[in-house]
């Protein structure tokens, strides 16, 4: 009876609606039930060059982001473990971006990248740096970095666009703080002692780090890869409220969740196309947690 709550609550929340979706996904669907598709919606979806781009720039924003807020939040976390002065002071700076209204930090990033009177450029130019585009630029980032050198490459290699990684770059200090949190408290649990026999020993500071404090913290860091890897799949705000046009320019930052959105409830309320797109966004979520988990578990080591 303790359960039965709780219980409610994932199956009217989270359950029905993956059903519904499910569901929907056979018929044609806009504001109200159509015709039985079958995998008509999933056949159309996989022929679909605007969803293969769109997953593209999610896997593109995936690979540019978790590497860099796992190491960053790690190395932040590790630094603000030590015994300092005004160390709480850092530790609620860090974190103040992550009870920050994401729209309004949002905002704040897109005058930041303003290509006339934001702070990018104003420190690109201190600096004899060109100003760029930042969230209008459509080239990529390869393409950018090799032309500044006079090294001309093709557009399929250009990389993501300049526009998508900026976009990265605010998303990773938006969500530093949460995972340093969670690396501090098992920062906090490793026993002194444990480095106060490898200092005996004569161990310096990196031996202790990658014989004590990384084998200690790999359950965590475990979960800070998954957790991070499943939301960052979902990004959305951030590409609505710094782009534009929305998922612009020219649809290289237009995100799997965007397009479904997009597809929805802009075009047409196609509702069934949508709930194609989510269940295949969550068999692609449920497969990769399912391989981190085979992969890394062998590699964590439970205390």
């Amino acid at each position: 009876m303790y359960l039965l709550p709780a219980a409610a609550v994932i199956v009217v929340f989270r359950l029905l609606p993956i059903l519904s979706s499910f569901y929907i996904s056979f018929f044609r669907w806009g504001l109200v039930k159509g015709s039985f598709l079958g995998l008509g919606n999933y056949s159309t979806m996989f022929q679909d060059p605007k969803f293969w781009q769109s997953l593209l720039n999610t896997v593109y924003f995936v690979f540019g982001m978790v590497p860099a807020s796992l190491f960053l939040s790690l190395f932040i976390a590790v630094l603000l473990s030590k015994k300092i002065k005004a160390m709480g002071f850092f530790r609620t700076t860090y974190f103040l971006p992550v009870v920050t209204s994401l729209v309004a930090v949002s905002l704040v990033w897109k005058w930041i990248y303003h290509p006339e009177m934001g702070l990018a450029n104003y420190f690109l130019k201190l600096t004899g740096i060109n100003k760029l585009l930042w969230l209008s630029e459509s080239t990529g980032v390869i393409k950018l970095a090799l032309g500044g050198l006079g090294i001309q490459v093709p557009e399929w290699l250009g990389g993501p666009s300049l526009a998508l990684y900026a976009i990265i770059i605010m998303s990773v200090w938006k969500g530093l703080g949460y995972n340093i949190i969670i690396f501090l408290a098992g920062l906090q649990n490793i026993p002194e002692q444990y480095y106060e026999a490898a200092r005996i020993d004569g161990a310096g500071a990196r031996a202790s780090f990658w014989h004590i404090t990384w084998p200690i913290l790999s359950p965590i860091t475990f979960y800070v890869l998954m957790v991070t890897t499943i939301t960052t799949f979902q990004v959305f705000t951030q590409i609505w409220m710094m782009t534009t046009p929305q998922g612009g320019p020219l649809g290289t930052t237009k995100v799997i969740v965007f397009y479904l959105y997009e597809r929805g409830f802009m075009e047409g309320f196609d509702r069934g196309y949508a709930s194609a797109i989510a269940l295949i966004l969550f068999m692609i979520l449920l497969s990769l947690s399912i391989l981190q988990r085979r992969v890394l578990e062998r590699r964590v080591h439970y205390a």
